[in-house]
């Protein structure tokens, strides 16, 4: 009777431990940051406050969408004189017009050490945007 009894636990156990691994994994894979931000007059706006820092080899998926007519954004990776420049050594995404959303699938080393901005690369208008990263 002890032996089922233990058996019976080792089982329970085991599945008990299972769920918990497999919600805390689904509860990862579903977290996202979402950031709406306006390009305003300098052309250029900063989404990290400092460069990424990454240790692992994991694959973000971003999408990026522009809300203003008679604009084109780029959202950008390089190092603090890059953004300060309004230039773009590491394209990201690009943006259509309002309504299209691109998806831009990126391994963390490729923005390790870098900052992540937005530009302005075609009109003049303030350009309102939406950015999302899983």
């Amino acid at each position: 009777m002890f032996n089922v009894k233990f058996a019976h636990q080792r089982v329970f156990s085991s599945l008990l431990t299972t769920t918990a691994l497999l919600a805390l994994s689904a509860g990862s894979m579903l977290a996202s940051t979402t950031i709406t931000g306006t390009v305003e007059v300098s052309g250029k706006y900063l989404v990290s406050g400092s460069p990424v820092q990454t240790t692992t080899g994991a694959v973000l998926k971003i999408s990026f969408e522009n809300f203003t007519a008679g604009t084109n954004l780029e959202l950008c990776a390089g190092n603090a004189e890059d953004f300060g420049a309004g230039t773009c050594p590491t394209r990201l995404s690009d943006s259509g017009g309002p309504g299209f959303v691109f998806l831009t699938i990126v391994d963390t080393p490729v923005l390790s050490g870098k900052f992540i901005y937005v530009i302005r690369a075609v009109g003049s208008a303030a350009s309102t945007f939406r950015l999302t990263i899983e």
